[in-house]
């Protein structure tokens, strides 16, 4: 079987989702986001927190339903582009691009500096090993990375649990109070960066068309997903509240490592750095993983060269995708090393699929409305169209809000949107010769 006739394997079990959505959610933001926002807001920090989880639920049910209707590999972008228009489509996976060259950059960038903790590492080379490692495990197919995420998955719960129960005995409640330490607009200030907690519970939703019943399972997944990752997080970052302090947390570099030391001595470092390296390692082969499906999907429909939409023969993963994303990846390590411009780098585009996902379920229910009633889980029409809304109004009073952390990364992504613009501009006239929007393999559109 050649490359062009070859199709994806539908090989991802419900494990599989929760393990990819945790994976991507569960990553770099909860070693480094709690620090700062305990400056931000204090205590307030919990109620930011728990604000954030209100935009994620609505799009967690926007992207339950559209994965139940319309199973797909590179979700995202097939979404838009069919439902809403071929440009949107494009628009937003040209902006991911960036975003998710970023991603992996400051995922990678942080693995080390906690690896770093034990031995010695150089951080460029190390860096590209690692790169290395996720691009030979997603070339050798969908479900060899799917297990290893598995395993990563059981072992981050349980040192999660561990990290809380060493905690507890020291957790001091006057740490608690007052909660509005640093007033209301302290909490709004840091409800953007609370935010990227969340960001990627949905991430299975791109390897749509390898999974196994996507109907149900998809749903399912992602609901475990939001139900275990606000467990995570609420009961680490009360933790790390609890047992330093709001003065101490937001001065901390490390905050779960101090705070694990503060309460187990010796014995709390080997515990946080075996979690960081399983939370962020399951971050970045989940992050790879859905680079490479939207790579692929705009392959197949030739807005970028056919070639990445090519599906290797015998791994039946989209190998050309995979190559490329390596070499982003690699041309990566020439960006700036600050955690807050490259954490906006990531959201900005991420938001705005979030953004364009939603008023895709909405223009569905017009365009397309045997797939809404197909499929398994779909809310009433009238509140689908409510939570598209509220999503695209979330999506971007939480962008506008970030430019008051840095504004440079607004500036570097709408470059980037810039030269995507004129691409499809001079890309468009073949795209019309040829008809483009051919479906991608597994796609049930």
């Amino acid at each position: 079987m050649s490359s062009h006739d070859a199709e994806l394997k539908k090989d991802v079990r419900l494990l599989d989702i929760v393990s990819i959505g945790l994976g991507t959610a569960v990553g770099v933001s909860i070693f480094s986001v709690v620090a700062p926002t305990a400056g931000l807001a204090g205590p307030g920090m919990m109620i930011a927190m728990a604000a954030s989880t209100a935009p994620m639920i609505v799009f967690a049910i926007v992207y339950s339903f559209l994965g139940s209707a319309a199973p797909v590999s590179g979700a995202s972008y097939e979404w838009s582009r069919r439902f809403i228009h071929p440009f949107v489509g494009f628009f937003i996976s040209w902006l991911r691009i960036a975003g998710s060259t970023a991603a992996m950059v400051v995922l990678t960038m942080v693995l080390v500096s906690y690896l770093g903790m034990i031995v010695p590492l150089p951080l460029k080379p190390a860096m590209f090993a690692i790169f290395t490692v996720v691009f030979v495990a997603n070339l050798l197919g969908v479900s060899v990375a799917a297990k290893g995420q598995s395993v990563m998955l059981i072992i981050l719960l349980v040192t999660c649990a561990v990290f809380v129960a060493i905690c507890a005995p020291d957790i001091d409640f006057d740490n608690y109070t007052p909660v509005l330490s640093k007033g209301w607009t302290g909490v709004v200030a840091a409800l953007p960066l609370m935010i990227t907690l969340f960001l990627g519970i949905e991430s299975a939703t791109e390897v749509g068309g390898e999974i196994r019943n996507p109907g149900r399972n998809i749903p399912l997944g992602i609901l475990i997903c939001v139900v275990l990752t606000t467990i995570v997080y609420f009961g680490v970052a009360a933790s790390a509240l609890g047992v330093l302090g709001e003065d101490r947390l937001a001065a901390s570099s490390a905050p779960l490592l101090d705070a694990a030391v503060a309460a187990a001595g010796g014995a709390g470092k080997p515990l946080i750095i075996a979690s960081a390296f399983v939370a962020i390692g399951s971050s970045i082969n989940a992050t790879f993983m859905v680079f490479t499906r939207f790579l692929y999907a705009m392959g197949k429909t030739g807005v970028l060269p056919a070639a990445l939409g090519r599906v290797h023969p015998k791994f039946h993963t989209p190998h050309i995708g995979c190559v490329v994303a390596y070499a982003l990846c690699c041309a990566g390590l020439l960006l700036p090393s600050n955690l807050v411009f490259l954490f906006l780098a990531v959201n900005i585009p991420t938001l705005l699929k979030y953004g364009a996902t939603c008023l895709a379920a909405a223009f569905l229910l017009k365009k397309e409305p045997a797939l809404y009633e197909k499929a398994s889980f779909r809310p009433a029409k009238s509140l689908i169209v409510f939570l598209a809304v509220a999503g695209i109004f979330s999506a971007i009073g939480i962008i506008l809000m970030g430019l008051s952390a840095d504004w440079r990364p607004y500036t570097v992504i709408a470059g980037w949107a810039v030269g995507g613009v004129i691409y499809y501009w001079f890309r468009k006239p073949s795209l019309d010769a040829q008809g483009a929007g051919g479906d991608p393999a597994g796609s049930p559109l």
